[in-house]
């Protein structure tokens, strides 16, 4: 029997258990749309690609699945491209399926063809940050390439995959048992474990050590391995410290959580990696800004600190520090084997409480250090204040998504997280622009849940047709603007390094140009509120919470600097010899 290529991607699709699809219509895509129609399948309307692929992500990180998009060709398929290679830089599965030219049209300039270098061409677009892009060539193809593509982006190091199909290739007949077939292969890949006499090496390594340190990354939260990692802390009685990505690996309330590293981490915390002797770096790439530019007076020195290095992903081992001993492996269950060898070899557990103790007092003096500004009436508001109220008023599951700037930095920073996998942070790629359309992928992938967007006006500005999906799907996501008039990060390193803050603030002859988003958020249809006073913003989110539908919250903020005490390299390049940072504007 043969039917409809269309169709039978739709019946795949759905026999994968998908969901959900994000993405825009075009011409080269309407023959699957049509197919959708009458699918268990929902349609995720967007008014622009890059909030599908966003949107995507952050359903994804929920749901611990690869997300799919759908893209129509040519421009359609690069306005997504930058959520792509958001997904992409922080390892986050997701299937592109972008419609091409006729396969019959290659080379003959037909509508929005990219051929400049080659024919039908338009696939190679997306190279540089996908795991594989495919052009499906015929269409008795499509069935194994898309299996393909599904097993490729959830397995190993995840990421995005492009599958791009000539339109022709949607619309012609193929025979079922070719789909058919496809479903017999296995859904999930069983991931490579640990050995028992490596964890013993790694086990005597730690225990023996003065000062160990397990350093998490987001290859924690993207292998499940939570509950494994808490268990093995629990255990061996070793701090946690973590990168971005890594954030809430192990709740911030945990008593052995020490927080984040780097540029925007403490003293304290930078500190103890640096003077710790053994490191337990698990799922991280000790990227540039957790590792204060790799500058070793700051945040790591190693060596002298001996590396262990656990990680799916060979490539990751060794890439910014050398490695005593590297291991490809799952770490969920590495962790697991972990945990049961240290128990064998230690039954009774290993105990730090004069480092616990002193975790807590770090933690207190923290907190003491944002409590005036935390309570401070001044409006517009401060940032601190905004965040302590946030977390206040959110319950422990809440979902936070953030995007770039203060939000980011400072929920890195200061805003405890308890869940595993509930703050969603654009990290590799830092995108402006991702908080918004992630937050709506998060409430669709888990409805039950509260979900808050913390974004600024410049990350809000840049995609607020994110609304007009909101709207249509009726989800009920809370975005609070940290509304600082200005690109406010950016403002306050160029005031600081070049006085001045050009192109960077959002006025004109000393005239503020920003819009006013609560107005734009009823434009569109959803309910919007503009804080007037510091005292009127945790009630109008505790009335934002309990609503049925989105919510826009637009609350003036200082833009105060977050408190930076690792380095970045920038700094030297702006200012050699100096030790300057950010200022407020």
């Amino acid at each position: 029997m043969k039917k409809l290529v269309s169709h039978q991607l739709v019946r795949y699709l759905e026999d994968r258990g998908v969901k959900h699809i994000f993405g825009l219509c075009g011409h080269t895509n309407i023959a699957v749309l049509s197919a959708l129609e009458n699918s268990t399948i929902d349609f995720i309307n967007v008014r622009h690609e890059q909030i599908a692929a966003h949107a995507a992500d952050g359903y994804a990180r929920i749901t611990g699945r690869a997300a799919v998009v759908m893209s129509h060709l040519g421009p359609g398929m690069t306005n997504a491209a930058t959520g792509v290679a958001n997904a992409a830089l922080d390892c986050i599965p997701m299937v592109v399926i972008a419609g091409d030219v006729p396969s019959h049209y290659f080379g003959k300039h037909p509508h929005q063809e990219v051929n400049l270098h080659s024919d039908g061409a338009q696939y190679e677009i997306y190279r540089p940050f996908v795991k594989r892009a495919w052009r499906v060539d015929r269409p008795e193809l499509f069935p194994e390439i898309i299996e393909k593509a599904f097993q490729l982006a959830e397995n190993g190091q995840p990421g995005p995959v492009l599958v791009d199909v000539p339109m022709d290739i949607f619309s012609k007949e193929v025979d079922t048992t070719l789909f058919d077939r496809v479903k017999a292969n296995t859904r999930k890949l069983r991931q490579p474990s640990i050995d028992e006499d490596t964890a013993k090496d790694i086990i005597t390594c730690l225990a023996t050590a003065r000062k160990p340190v397990i350093y998490a990354g987001g290859g924690i939260l993207l292998a499940q391995a939570a509950e494994e990692l808490k268990a093995f802390v629990n255990h061996m009685g070793i701090p946690v410290a973590h990168s971005l990505m890594g954030k809430a690996a192990l709740p911030d309330d945990h008593p052995l959580t020490l927080g984040m590293t780097g540029f925007w981490g403490t003293q304290f915390i930078n500190d103890a990696c640096r003077e710790a002797d053994v490191i337990l770096g698990l799922g991280t790439r000790f990227k540039e800004a957790d590792s204060s530019s790799w500058y070793p007076e700051y945040t790591f020195n190693i060596p002298p600190t001996r590396l262990i290095q656990v990680d799916i992903e060979p490539s990751e081992i060794g890439r910014n520090y050398p490695v005593e001993i590297g291991v490809v492996a799952d770490l969920k269950q590495a962790l697991a084997v972990l945990t049961r060898v240290a128990r064998y070899l230690y039954p009774d557990g290993i105990q730090r409480k004069e480092l616990i103790e002193e975790i807590a007092a770090y933690r207190q003096t923290f907190k003491q250090s944002n409590v005036a500004m935390e309570q401070s009436d001044a409006f517009p508001m401060m940032p601190e204040r905004i965040l302590a109220e946030v977390r206040e008023v959110l319950p422990r599951d809440a979902i936070i998504t953030t995007d770039v700037g203060w939000n980011k930095n400072g929920v890195g920073q200061q805003f405890p997280i308890y869940t595993p996998g509930s703050i969603l942070i654009p990290g590799g790629y830092a995108t402006m622009g991702f908080g918004g359309p992630a937050a709506i992928g998060a409430k669709i992938a888990r409805p039950d849940r509260v979900v808050v967007a913390l974004i600024g006006d410049g990350g809000f500005g840049q995609n607020p047709a994110l609304l007009a999906t909101a709207l249509a799907e009726n989800v009920a996501v809370v975005f609070v603007i940290m509304n600082n008039d200005a690109f406010g990060t950016i403002a306050g390193l160029q005031k600081a390094h070049y006085n001045t803050t050009f192109g960077t603030v959002f006025e004109k002859d000393g005239t503020s140009t920003s819009p006013d988003y609560a107005a734009i958020a009823e434009a569109y249809g959803v309910e919007g509120v503009k804080i007037t006073s510091a005292g009127a913003f945790k009630p109008a989110l505790e009335k934002a919470i309990q609503s049925k539908g989105p919510v826009v919250i637009d609350v003036a903020m200082i833009n105060n600097p977050v408190p930076t005490a690792g380095h970045w390299n920038i700094l030297d390049i702006y200012s050699p010899g100096k030790k300057v940072s950010h200022v407020s504007t």
